[in-house]
């Protein structure tokens, strides 16, 4: 008895191999083939060359603290002899390890006390509804665009001359502890997009205001919270006005990247000194964005846009 053929027998396994093409490609297929091989190296090579741009000028660094004092700042790209003990200089170099702990005292505890205080700021502007709320709002975005060096004049009269803290770093983090304008605005941008029903069942559970922020709010914002803290660990690492205007009178509370500056007049002849010292500056900064980027990454490109 002849079988008979099914609809479902004869429909094409996707499994299967495809057959090759017989005969030549046609001039339509050949052409969209080549602009597909040109896309790729345009797009590739725009993306190398950017690479470059941004990686060259930190070799260059790099390269140059390992050369001696007369290959420094020559035709010479490569170091003829390896000076590792450029850095061992440079750290041996009196108060230099104080210029690392001021800073580490900064960022790191001017970074907690922002993180601190701007997260409830924040979550009454992205979840409270009160009068007032907008103007709020308001207030926080011209903070941010009103430059420090405004408000500098009174602020060093109150912090110099009224509490009598020049020579210190505290002027510049104690104003840390009630927030930061940019970080209370991008926590905000944060948490408008936390559903309002993940925080309307922890009410119902019976939990507070405080008590759903922490249980709830900040586990989901951990990104954001990340990208906040980064932000501002970094801009109090590389700043150099704020000390330069309270501890200038006062070595033993300049910071890296203001005694940078004093190391540099020191040795301006001596190239590959200030480059070592240069890398050691910025070395904590790029190995903490190296291990933290995906947080980071992540907590910019969530922050909505939300109103």
């Amino acid at each position: 008895m002849a079988q008979t053929t099914t609809t479902e027998d004869a429909r094409p396994n996707p499994a299967a191999p495809r057959p090759a093409a017989d005969g030549p490609l046609t001039p339509a297929a050949r052409t969209a083939r080549r602009r597909a091989v040109l896309h790729w190296i345009a797009v590739h090579s725009l993306g190398v060359a950017a690479a470059l741009f941004f990686l060259l000028p930190f070799v260059f660094v790099v390269l140059t603290s390992l050369m001696n004092d007369q290959q420094a700042l020559t035709r010479d790209l490569w170091p003829r002899e390896w000076a590792f003990d450029n850095y061992l200089t440079v750290w041996d170099t009196p108060g230099f390890l104080t210029w690392w702990r001021n800073t580490l005292l900064y960022a790191g505890l001017g970074t907690v006390l922002s993180v601190v205080s701007s997260i409830p700021v924040a979550y009454a502007l992205a979840k409270f509804r009160f009068r007032g709320r907008r103007l709020s709002l308001m207030l926080v975005i011209s903070m941010m665009m009103l430059p420090p060096q405004v408000v500098i004049i009174p602020m060093y009269l109150f912090w110099a001359k009224q509490m009598d803290m020049s020579g210190t770093l505290w002027p510049l983090i104690i104003p840390m502890a009630f927030g930061d304008a940019f970080s209370i605005f991008l926590l905000r941008q944060f948490l408008l997009t936390i559903p309002d029903e993940y925080l309307d069942a922890a009410r119902i559970d019976g939990c507070g205001e405080v008590r759903t922020l922490v249980r709830v709010v900040l586990p989901m914002a951990k990104p954001g919270i990340a990208a906040v803290a980064l932000f501002q660990f970094f801009y109090a690492w590389n700043d150099y006005f704020g000390p330069q205007i309270y501890a200038s009178d006062n070595p033993a509370a300049w910071t890296l990247s203001y005694g940078l500056e004093s190391f540099k007049g020191a040795h301006h002849t001596n190239w590959n000194l200030t480059m070592a010292a240069t890398v050691l500056v910025m070395a904590p900064v790029i190995l903490v964005f190296f291990f933290a980027q995906k947080a980071f990454v992540e907590g910019v490109t969530l922050t909505g846009v939300k109103g």
